[in-house]
């Protein structure tokens, strides 16, 4: 699998350009004599200089420093989402399928999940959103609980069709033939079988995220200013436009897109490398299992 990633030039120019700025989020800022929220009234509106590397913003404040800082910010709530998307959409999911057909009670509780699960996915999150400011402040939390209340069906929907689909292969009818107990099959086939679909998934759910905060923070829903967000800075910098401080939206949008592409380019190369991988497993599996009912039955006889 790691030649088969490393082999695609894409995904490769994805993980350089996502380490790049990782590193640049967690020391960027101490690079600087700068911090994200220092205002110097005698430094306004500045273009990118040997000072000051991306300019100054309206205020004062060095962009070089807030570009970072937002990083932060942005990758926090991109990898604790995406965490709890990815945990709950696996749990929910994989639950529903699973106790599906094995007696009345559990098809009546996978009925209840699917009919929640589509309930949720027809309330869009900005909603959600705008319901949570009622009870709670704007900011950094409030995002990541819009984003882990919302995020999650999709994953399940996903987790619970591939655990169903799991199901019936012969592997699994073997082990249930044989006696093994559920957390063996759990844990022994169909997590496994997962793993695969989770990991390329997890890729993608981290910039959906990411882009999600900063759109949030854009529209003044989300972190707020002083705070440096790339969100806010692109919302802050739009009144520059026409004066022709252009470097003051360049530098937050240019990163929104860079670790978007980022993110994606590290996804597509995942599937590719992990797909070829699954399907010979689950083929070794196959025949394991067929193995396994042949040597029963013979036992049985």
């Amino acid at each position: 699998m790691f030649r088969k990633f490393i082999s695609n030039p894409i995904a490769v120019l994805g993980t350089v350009t996502l380490l790049l700025i990782i590193v640049f989020s967690l020391i960027g800022e101490s690079l600087t004599s700068f911090t994200a929220s220092e205002q110097v009234k005698e430094a306004t509106n500045l273009p990118p200089s040997s000072e000051h590397w991306f300019g100054t913003d309206d205020l004062g404040r060095d962009i070089w420093a807030r570009t970072w800082a937002g990083g932060k910010i942005s990758l926090t709530v991109g990898l604790v989402a995406a965490a709890l998307d990815i945990g709950l959409g696996v749990l929910i999911g994989g639950f529903s399928g699973y106790v599906r057909g094995r007696n009345r009670l559990g098809t009546l509780i996978d009925e209840w999940i699917i009919r929640g699960i589509e309930v949720l996915y027809g309330i869009p999150y900005l909603l959600i959103v705008i319901l949570l400011l009622i009870v709670m402040k704007p900011g950094l939390f409030t995002i990541i609980i819009a984003l882990a209340l919302t995020g999650w069906i999709g994953m399940a929907r996903l987790i619970r069709a591939q655990v169903l689909s799991l199901k019936q292969r012969e592997f699994v009818i073997a082990a249930e033939r044989l006696g093994t107990s559920h957390m063996k099959i759990i844990y022994g086939h169909l997590i496994p079988n997962l793993t695969g679909i989770i990991i390329v998934n997890l890729s993608f759910t981290i910039p959906a995220a990411i882009f999600s905060e900063s759109f949030l923070s854009f529209i003044g829903l989300g972190v707020q200013s002083p705070a440096a967000s790339w969100g806010t800075m692109t919302n802050d910098a739009l009144g520059t436009l026409l004066s022709g401080e252009w470097w003051q939206l360049f530098f937050p949008a240019i990163m929104i897109a860079l670790i978007m592409f980022a993110f994606n380019a590290i996804g597509d190369g995942l599937q590719d490398a992990i797909d070829p991988k699954i399907v010979k497993r689950n083929r070794k599996e196959k025949k394991h299992g067929t193995a396994l009912i042949f040597r029963k039955r013979n036992i049985d006889r």
